[in-house]
C-alpha cells in the first residue's frame, strides 16, 4: 500500500458509498465533507433495538465477579491484544483481571455517547452547541451510575476535562454535517461466525446506508491520526467490521471511514471482496493460534512500546511479576450466546442505546493500543 496523499476540503464529489480507487491506499481528508459525500437522509432516526448498554459494566473489583461469562469470541481489540502480546490477551479475555479505564478513555466514551444521541434528535437539532451542551449531564449520569469513575477526574479538573470533550465534539462538526443524513444504526453490536466456525464480535460506532443501498462503516477516534507507517494497523479494526458486514449481509461495505477528532482528519478507504476474503483467512489463522494457546495455557509475554501503558506489569514475567495460575478458558461458543443476547442464530445484530457503561471505556482503552499518537487515547 503506497502512502496516501493529504486531501484538503471535500472527501469526494461522488456518492458517499461510491468506492474510491484504492490504488493509492486510504485517502486522508481535512475539513468538511461534500454534501454528496453523505448518505441520503431518511425520515426515521437510527434503529434502536436490543438491551441498553448500561449492562456493560466496567471491569472492576466491585462489578467483575457478578458478570456472567460469555463464550470466547474474537473482536478487533482482542485480536490486537493477541498479536501485540498473547499474555495481555489472556489477562483480558480469559482471566479478566480488573483493569480500570483511564480518564482519556472515559472521555472518549462520553464523546461517543454524545454523538450517538445527537443522531437520535431531529436533523435541525444536530448542532454543535446542543451536542456540546449534552456532555455535562451525560457525565453526571455516567458518574452516578458508576461512582468509581469519579476517582478518575478530580473535581478541580472536571471543568477543563469536560471542555476538552466539548472541543472534540465541536471538531466533529468541521468534518461532517450531521443535518444532511441519518445513519442506519449507531453503536451496532454484531456477532457472527465466519469461515470454519470462527466466532467474531464487535461494536460499530456508525453504519450509514446510501440511497443506492451501499454501506459505509464509520468509527470515531478521539486520539490523533496515525502516521503513514501505521495506517494499515489503524484500518485493521474497520476491515474486521467490514468482513462481518460482508458475511452477514452479503455486501462489501463501499467505504470505511475513520474520523480523528483530535486533529480534525478523516481516513477513508474502500475495501474489495478479494481483500476481505484474504483478511478472513488471516483472522481464521489468528483464531487457530488462540485456540491452541487456550488448550495449552501457553500465552507468552511479548515486550513492545505498549508495555509502558499496560496495567498488568505486576503480573508480567518480563517485568519481574508472577502470572496467576492459568484458570482455563470459557468455552468457545457461537454468536448469540452469553450474558446479554437471546438468540440461537449464528448472526446477530443489536443496536445499543441508553446509558453508556464504563466498560466501553475499558474496551476503548484496549482499542487504543494502536500507536496513533504518543499516548494511548480513546477510540
Amino acid at each position: 500500500m503506497t502512502a496516501p496523499q493529504p486531501v484538503e476540503g471535500d472527501v469526494s464529489d461522488a456518492d458517499p458509498a461510491e468506492p474510491a480507487s484504492t490504488d493509492a491506499g486510504p485517502v486522508r481528508a481535512a475539513g468538511p465533507v461534500a454534501a454528496s459525500d453523505e448518505p441520503a437522509s431518511t425520515d426515521a432516526g437510527p434503529v434502536r433495538a436490543g438491551p441498553a448498554a448500561a449492562g456493560r459494566v466496567a471491569a472492576s473489583e466491585e462489578s467483575e465477579p457478578a458478570r456472567p461469562r460469555r463464550p470466547l469470541a474474537l473482536s478487533p481489540s482482542r485480536a490486537t491484544d493477541f498479536k501485540t502480546c498473547p499474555l495481555l490477551y489472556r489477562y483480558r479475555a480469559i482471566d479478566r483481571l480488573p483493569e480500570a479505564p483511564s480518564a482519556l478513555a472515559v472521555r472518549g466514551t462520553l464523546v461517543h455517547s454524545a454523538l450517538e444521541r445527537m443522531f437520535g434528535r431531529p436533523a435541525d437539532e444536530r448542532t454543535p452547541d446542543l451536542t456540546a451542551a449534552e456532555l455535562p449531564p451525560l457525565w453526571e449520569q455516567m458518574a452516578n451510575e458508576y461512582p468509581q469513575l469519579n476517582d478518575l477526574i478530580p473535581a478541580e479538573e472536571l471543568p477543563a476535562w469536560l471542555t476538552s470533550a466539548q472541543d472534540l465534539v465541536r471538531t466533529y462538526f468541521s468534518l461532517e454535517d450531521p443535518r444532511r443524513f441519518t445513519p442506519e444504526a449507531c453503536e451496532l453490536a454484531i456477532e457472527i461466525e465466519v469461515g470454519d466456525g470462527v466466532p467474531l464480535r464487535g461494536f460499530i460506532d456508525r453504519l450509514d446506508r446510501a440511497a443506492t443501498g451501499q454501506l459505509r462503516v464509520v468509527d470515531y477516534k478521539t486520539g490523533r491520526s496515525p502516521g503513514p507507517d501505521f495506517e494499515a494497523k489503524a484500518l485493521y479494526q474497520l476491515k474486521f467490521y467490514a468482513l462481518m458486514i460482508f458475511r452477514m449481509r452479503g455486501v462489501v461495505p463501499a467505504q470505511l471511514k475513520l474520523i480523528y477528532l483530535a486533529d480534525a482528519l478523516s481516513l477513508v478507504y474502500s475495501p474489495t471482496e478479494a481483500e476481505l476474503q484474504a483478511f478472513e483467512s488471516g483472522v481464521a489463522a489468528l483464531w487457530e493460534a488462540i485456540v491452541r494457546a487456550r488448550e495449552t495455557g501457553h500465552f507468552p509475554a511479548r515486550q513492545s512500546r505498549m508495555c509502558g501503558w499496560c496495567s498488568y506489569q505486576p503480573f508480567c514475567p518480563e517485568f519481574g511479576g508472577t502470572s496467576p495460575p492459568y484458570p482455563g478458558a470459557p468455552e468457545c461458543g457461537s454468536p448469540g450466546g452469553g450474558d446479554d443476547e437471546d438468540s440461537s442464530t449464528t448472526a446477530v445484530e443489536t443496536e445499543r442505546s441508553g446509558a453508556v457503561a464504563s466498560s466501553r471505556a475499558s474496551e476503548r482503552s484496549a482499542e487504543a493500543d494502536e500507536p496513533e499518537s504518543d499516548e494511548p487515547e480513546s477510540g
